[in-house]
């Protein structure tokens, strides 16, 4: 009941996941940090505890050094929480800010004084070329590397690539009629999903630090880009704008 109560007011407070998963601040002056905001007050707050709430496999793929992994998504969550002394400064994050956002309210509204938000997440994190660690009991998955990605963008027919990730609210509310503009236009359009998650160095050398974030390539060329909700009309306009 209490996680319920609180992402409730999560989604009153954050209207703004339906242009954009991209953490933004919500009131706070100093709890809600960029990454190397976020770095030094870590570097210079003793006995603080690195919260990370995504999944466990996110967390196996890269993460803050001396992070904790307790995902956002598990239903004990709150009792796992309860272990932490709610006097002890929290730095939560997530992979762009979302689920953070979502968790540390749920903290400060039972008891949690001291919670500092990466604002951003990891994407914004890796942006700034700030080290991650990785578990090296789990075997890391291979990424599609840049030339793969740009062999996708070749042909004659428009692509248009979707970076998205599961849990991102927009994402899934754009997924629909992403699929019928590849149906309806599949003469002339290609559309490519990436999952953020999965293809985490990828996003950093394209520099995608936001979802949902769309672009439209012709013959390798990027025509347009995209970050956050844009409806059907507007994706079709873009794509009608460029010379077949």
């Amino acid at each position: 009941m209490k996680r319920l109560i609180s992402l409730l007011s999560f989604v009153l407070s954050s209207s703004m996941l339906i242009s954009s998963c991209n953490s933004s601040n919500a009131g706070g002056t100093n709890f809600q940090l960029n990454a190397p905001e976020f770095s030094e007050k870590i570097a210079s707050t003793p006995g603080g505890v690195v919260l990370d709430v995504r999944t466990p496999g996110e967390f196996a793929q890269g993460h803050i050094a001396n992070a904790t992994n307790i995902s956002w998504n598990d239903p004990t969550f709150d009792g796992k929480i309860n272990n932490i002394p709610k006097t002890t400064p929290i730095f939560i994050y997530c992979l762009s800010g979302a689920r953070s956002m979502s968790a540390a309210n749920f903290m400060r509204n039972n008891g949690y004084s001291n919670v500092y938000e990466l604002m951003g997440g990891i994407m914004k994190w890796s942006a700034a070329n700030l080290p991650l660690t990785t578990d090296s009991s789990v075997k890391k998955v291979t990424g599609m590397d840049l030339a793969s990605f740009k062999e996708l963008t070749k042909g004659d027919k428009i692509v248009l690539v979707d970076f998205y990730a599961d849990w991102c609210l927009p994402c899934k509310k754009m997924e629909p009629f992403l699929n019928e503009i590849a149906k309806e236009k599949k003469d002339k359009v290609t559309l490519i999903r990436i999952n953020a998650d999965e293809q985490s160095e990828l996003c950093k050398i394209l520099k995608i630090d936001a979802l949902p974030y769309l672009q439209l390539y012709k013959s390798e060329d990027l025509l347009w880009e995209k970050v956050g909700f844009i409806d059907k009309k507007g994706i079709e306009k873009e794509i009608d704008l460029i010379k077949f």
